[in-house]
């Protein structure tokens, strides 16, 4: 279901070379990952076996009961609808092979053969087994007879290290085992490069202090450099430890990026069960140029790789009940990673502005409401000026009250601006717009987008005109939540001359802000940036209640901005449908929305985003901080008139009534 697929890997207790044991012990963990719908089902190097057999794998009696075993396998797996990987060794045309046997519905639909060997140190496996190098060719194929497996149907099974598994046209997955990995070019890469988007290890790893972060290091780089899922299965501590002690070390990674990894540092007996989201992976290989273009220099090379087709019955698919979605993708889960991530974004906002200001030259002008995006930028520009040793009076904040501007707001942008040691200029603008309101006819009394509007573009030119004035330069403040809603007058807080924000999402600006009060870097501002965080957000374009309190609050117009940057990031980032989109915020959200209001803003979402191009594509300047931003320069380029009914049609078909999928 939309791309998700559940894999499990299983480290099964196990007596070394006591195979019918293992049998037993692999089938409970086959059948239990099954039930808890895994559609891959991997289990560590040579467990049938156990991987410290030593010269045990020389023994004629270990050999035999191993196909005996898989028979068994076979037969007792013939209903599971799953793929399922074992390590074992196979005793193949008078050698001897480390593989991973792939068997469906009680079939062997191929045989991936270790490629890499070690021999060095505790590892001699050069001494029990040939390499899948030592193949004439890549591959050959058998029959099961041939492999001495008994099987009533004698198909031909395909062997070597170059088999693509292609899941019921589902999804393509490799395998590669253990030191393959650690090779210069493992086989996983021409498996990737071939069309294979999930890569399965089995391993047998040993531990030894800070082994586990080097081999978590491997499996992030290769699931990142090769575009895919990385599976990765390790043999568990019930190996032998006459040398050695084995971890358990079990991973799932997805493009660089953890999704899953067993807890306990030695470990043993257990099932770890992860869903991936395969659309991901998809969407990063269509615009991964750089991945295509070493498919097509190598496809001499990649030509030699063989598909195998699995064909099944039942739609090997998941409700991705494993799968982690952050409601707030933009925003680190930890305190720890959001402060230094904050941190790092401020340090790039800061030097892209620098850069800009040490070719204009002049003063920085910036229009200060005491909401959270005009204080971020304040915040940035005050932070520039340090950085290029410029006296902070270099930075003027104009302060512009209007119609709707309460007391909070005003006494906050005073306190900010003078905290700050910049010039405090204030502006207000009340008179002015009510004379455009005579020149153009308008009845002030009607509180409409006119009466809105004015204020905004009356605050725009004032800024641009004092920058003129003092040799300056307007340092936008709008966000890159409101570029995508379009919630920014054109000609207005649309315009500046360079906008330090404008890929900060709404719901980071808080953070960015509250970064810069954790690593004190302006303590004079602390009091008043923590009442700033704390106000809600509105353009404040209409009167203040009979409070004095703030009356026009943006969310009540166009919805919540969690809702509003969790579609962006999915929308922008991987191209999701509506309906993936929708059922994935079903899942997030079900504690803080019904389903009803998130289909509601969805399609608020979609109908602002398509009809405010225009705003975006000629915006200013601004620096990228992340994978998401709206550039019409580089990063987003999208015809101003493009209809959007192709996405509301999708949206109006779902049914809030739909079944929620917790995680």
């Amino acid at each position: 279901m939309f791309d998700f697929y559940r894999v499990a890997t299983c480290v099964p207790d196990l007596k070394v070379g006591d195979v019918i044991y293992n049998k037993e012990s692999i089938l409970k963990k086959v059948k239990l990952a099954y039930e808890n719908g895994a559609n891959l089902i991997a289990f560590p190097e040579l467990a049938l076996t156990g991987y410290t057999c030593g010269d045990l794998f020389f023994q004629d009696n270990l050999i035999k009961s191993v196909k005996t075993a898989l028979k068994d396998i076979l037969d007792e797996t013939c209903e599971i609808n799953a793929a399922i990987i074992i390590g074992t060794p196979l005793f193949v045309s008078g050698q001897l092979y480390n593989t991973a046997v792939v068997m469906v519905n009680g079939k062997i639909r191929g045989v991936n053969i270790k490629t890499f060997l070690p021999n060095y140190n505790e590892f001699y496996e050069k001494r029990w087994f040939s390499s899948a190098s030592d193949i004439p060719g890549n591959n050959f194929n058998l029959n099961m007879s041939d492999l001495g497996i008994p099987s009533e149907d004698d198909y031909l099974v395909l062997l070597g290290n170059n088999i693509i598994y292609d899941y019921a046209g589902e999804f393509k997955f490799g395998v590669e085992i253990c030191e393959d990995l650690w090779s210069p070019l493992p086989p996983g890469v021409w498996q990737t490069l071939a069309g294979a988007e999930v890569m399965v290890n089995l391993s047998a790893s040993n531990e030894t202090i800070a082994k586990r972060d080097y081999r978590r290091s491997l499996v992030k780089n290769a699931s990142a450099s090769n575009l895919c899922e990385y599976l990765y299965v390790s043999a568990g501590s019930s190996e032998s430890t006459q040398d050695l002690i084995f971890s358990g070390h079990s991973i799932l990674c997805e493009n660089g990026t953890v999704l899953n990894e067993n807890k306990d540092f030695i470990a043993n007996d257990y099932i770890m069960l992860a869903d991936m989201d395969l659309g991901r992976i998809r969407s990063d290989r269509i615009k991964g140029k750089t991945f295509k273009d070493t498919a097509g220099l190598y496809k001499d090379r990649i030509s030699d790789m063989v598909t195998v087709y699995i064909d099944s019955d039942v739609k090997p698919e998941s409700d991705g009940k494993y799968y982690i979605i952050s409601s707030r993708p933009f925003i680190p889960a930890s305190k720890a990673k959001r402060v230094k991530r904050c941190r790092d974004i401020f340090d790039m906002q800061v030097g892209g502005l620098a850069k800009r200001l040490s070719v204009t030259g002049g003063k920085l002008v910036v229009g200060v409401s005491g909401g959270m995006d005009s204080t971020l930028a304040l915040l940035v520009c005050a932070e520039t000026l340090k950085k290029l040793n410029k006296p902070s009076t270099d930075l003027i904040g104009i302060t512009m009250p209007a119609f709707g501007t309460t007391d909070r707001t005003y006494n906050n942008a005073l306190l900010l601006i003078k905290s700050l040691g910049a010039e405090l200029v204030t502006i207000p603008i009340k008179d002015a717009c009510l004379q455009h309101f005579k020149d153009i006819g308008h009845d002030e009394s009607i509180k409409d987008i006119t009466y809105e509007n004015t204020q905004a573009r009356e605050r725009t030119q004032v800024l641009m005109d004092y920058a003129n004035k003092v040799g300056g330069i307007v340092v936008g403040t709008g966000d890159l939540s409101e570029l995508a809603l379009g919630w920014c007058t054109y000609n207005a807080d649309q315009m500046s001359m360079y906008g330090v924000n404008a890929s900060i999402p709404k719901t980071l600006v808080k953070w960015m802000i509250e970064s810069v009060v954790e690593n004190q870097m302006f303590k004079d501002s602390t009091v008043v940036l923590r009442d700033i965080i704390d106000t809600p957000i509105s353009p404040e374009l209409l009167p203040p209640d009979e409070f004095g309190e703030i009356s026009q609050k943006t969310e009540d117009s166009i919805g919540p901005y969690e809702l509003h940057d969790f579609f962006l990031y999915y929308i922008m980032r991987y191209g999701f449908s509506p309906s993936k989109i929708f059922y994935m915020a079903k899942k997030v959200f079900h504690d803080t929305y019904d389903n009803a209001t998130i289909l509601k803003w969805l399609k608020t979402f979609y109908q602002r985003f398509f009809t405010q191009q225009f705003k975006r594509s000629c915006m200013p300047d601004s620096v990228k901080v992340g994978s998401v931003c709206l550039s019409p320069r580089g990063d987003w380029r999208m015809p101003s008139d493009a209809s959007f009914k192709l996405w509301i049609d999708e949206v109006e078909k779902l049914k809030p009534e739909e079944e929620i999928i917790h995680g």
